[in-house]
């Protein structure tokens, strides 16, 4: 298989640092959250995976709806994702992920479907997949 799209992005400083792509359009400062710590003046690692997530699943419910009868416009979904951090009991931490999903124009079961084979698709859902509790909500509007 050949890579359909990559990126590098250089962090330095840790929690407490910078992060910047190698093209200079994702240029940030990072501050502990704080609940940990932390001033909260500047985002957060779980800020950028939570919008990451959220923007790529709500791609994935319009991709697969493409080629469908009903298909979901950029319009018609809004994903929220909420990521958490606990400790993982050895030592170390673990997220957690909440994935609440609004889909407009479709009913209730439609909507759960399209959640459903959307995150088969979803990058994101297939790199968390038995590594992250990823917990999903779906209503529609």
């Amino acid at each position: 298989m050949s890579i359909l799209y990559s990126t590098t992005v250089n962090a330095i400083g840790g929690r407490s640092g910078t992060v910047r792509s190698t093209d200079g359009l994702l240029d940030l400062r990072l501050a502990l959250p704080k609940k940990l710590g932390g001033k909260e003046d500047a985002t957060n690692p779980e800020q950028l995976f939570a919008a990451g997530y959220a923007a790529c699943f709500g791609n994935a419910v319009i991709h697969i709806t493409r080629n469908k009868e009903q298909k979901i416009k950029d319009d018609d979904i809004d994903v929220a994702a909420t990521v958490g951090m606990e400790s993982n009991g050895s030592g170390g931490f673990a997220l957690t992920v909440a994935l609440d999903v609004t889909i407009r124009g479709v009913d209730q079961a439609t909507a759960e479907a399209i959640v459903a084979e959307a995150h088969k698709v979803c990058p994101y859902s297939n790199a968390t997949r038995d590594n992250i509790d990823v917990t999903l909500s779906v209503k529609v509007q």
